[in-house]
């Protein structure tokens, strides 16, 4: 299973992005003998519409040119079920069990997703109820990424009880 983060805004020299971009890097690594061949991240220019309808709208269109045919979309989103990590490495196993041959986490940009684009998801996924910053949500992402990888791999890295 190919796993994407397709994500609205460019960081490339935020250290957020250096956090986010290492720690797939380890996933990469560490997936391939558990069946995910590729662990990657897009970036799409943010909208600079005039209005918040036409900034989404655009955003979204730019988003969609990056989703494979019949991958499995799951929206960052506040309002999205929360996993723990476990409950988190799990839903990774079941996508690839079942398979989903490309995996896709989607995050929005600043003013969020258009409706229609995110009710379209198959799934929505949230960190707690909190609003994050979107270069952290990348990082924290990426992180639970690894960490599900490494659970599933039997590895140490997760010491969770």
């Amino acid at each position: 299973m190919r796993i994407t983060l397709v994500c609205v805004g460019r960081a490339a020299n935020a250290p957020e992005q250096e956090i986010c971009d290492a720690l797939l890097k380890r996933g990469r690594g560490a997936g391939k003998s558990l069946g995910f061949t590729d662990i990657a991240f897009l970036a799409v220019d943010t909208s600079r519409a005039a209005t918040l309808l036409a900034r989404k709208a655009e955003e979204a269109e730019r988003l969609t040119k990056h989703i494979p045919p019949a991958a499995h979309r799951i929206a960052l989103d506040e309002k999205g079920k929360a996993f723990g990590s476990e409950d988190f490495a799990k839903r990774l196993g079941t996508l690839r069990d079942n398979g989903v041959r490309d995996l896709v986490f989607l995050i929005g940009g600043p003013d969020g997703f258009l409706p229609a684009f995110r009710d379209n998801t198959e799934e929505r996924l949230a960190f707690g109820p909190q609003t994050w910053p979107h270069l952290l949500v990348r990082a924290m992402l990426a992180e639970q990424i690894f960490r599900g990888i490494a659970i599933l791999a039997g590895h140490p890295y997760h010491r969770g009880g």
